[in-house]
C-alpha cells in the first residue's frame, strides 16, 4: 500500500482552514489504496478512465462522491450517469446535451463543471474565455434542465514557471467570476483548479476545489 496517511492529513488541514475542497485523484490505484482513504474519512475521489470508475464504484462504500476529471467522450456518458457526483470536464455543448440526456434517463439531475482551456499545450481541452462567455450569455444553459452547471474546471500547464502559472490561475478566476456576475445561480460555486505540484497557489488565485493524486498515494501506477 502506497498511501501517504500523513501526507493527506497535513493536506486536508491545510485546505479545510482555507475551505478548499479536496479530491483525491486515484485513477489506477488500488481499491485497498482507496478505502484505506475512505477510512480516513475521505470521501470524494477522482477518476480518469469511464471503465475503472465503473468498476471501482461497484465495488467500494455507496456514499463516495465520484468525481469523473478526465476527458469524456459523448458516447461514455450513460455508463456514470446512474451514480457520478460530479463531471470536471465539460468541454463543449454537444457534451452537455448528452449528459441531460442521460440524466432524464436515470432521473437526475448531473452536477458538472465546464472546462476552459488556460494551459500552452494544445493537447487540453475545453472552452475558450469568449465562446464560454457565449454560451453563458446565449442562455442556452437553460436547454439543459437536467444538469446543474456548479462552476469551472482548469488544467494549468505542464510547468515550473510559477509566473506562467500565475496568470494561468488568474485568468480563470476571472472568468469563474466574471460567469458567476452573469448567471441567476446560487449552485455556482465551485472553481476547480490546481493539482499535486501547483494547489498552493491556485488556492491564492481563487480556486475552491483541488485534485490532488500523488502526494495522497505515491507515484501513479501505470495503465497496462
Amino acid at each position: 500500500m502506497s498511501l501517504q496517511k500523513e501526507a493527506y492529513q497535513q493536506i486536508k488541514a491545510i485546505l479545510d482552514a482555507a475551505k478548499v475542497n479536496l479530491v483525491a485523484v486515484s485513477k489506477t490505484k488500488p481499491n485497498e489504496d482507496i478505502q484505506a482513504l475512505y477510512d480516513l474519512g475521505q470521501r470524494a475521489f477522482g477518476e480518469n478512465y469511464v471503465q475503472e470508475l465503473v468498476d471501482k464504484e461497484a465495488a467500494l462504500p455507496k456514499d463516495i462522491h465520484w468525481h469523473f476529471i478526465g476527458h469524456l467522450q459523448s458516447n461514455k456518458v450513460k455508463y456514470i450517469a446512474p451514480f457520478v457526483h460530479l463531471i470536471h470536464g465539460v468541454d463543449g455543448e454537444k457534451l452537455l446535451q448528452e449528459i441531460n440526456k442521460q440524466a432524464i434517463k436515470n432521473n437526475r439531475v448531473i452536477s458538472c463543471l465546464l472546462q476552459v482551456h488556460i494551459a500552452s499545450e494544445e493537447t487540453k481541452f475545453g472552452f475558450d474565455s469568449s465562446s464560454l462567455l457565449e454560451l453563458i450569455d446565449s442562455g442556452r444553459l437553460s436547454n439543459y434542465p437536467n444538469v446543474l452547471v456548479k462552476g469551472l474546471m482548469g488544467m494549468a500547464s505542464f510547468t515550473t514557471d510559477q509566473a506562467v502559472l500565475k496568470n494561468e490561475f488568474e485568468g480563470l478566476s476571472t472568468s469563474f467570476n466574471q460567469v458567476k456576475s452573469k448567471l441567476n445561480n446560487v449552485h455556482f460555486d465551485t472553481l476547480s483548479m490546481g493539482m499535486s505540484s501547483d494547489y498552493s497557489l491556485a488556492i491564492k488565485e481563487g480556486s475552491t476545489m483541488v485534485r490532488i493524486g500523488s502526494l495522497l498515494f505515491g507515484a501513479r501506477n501505470q495503465v497496462l
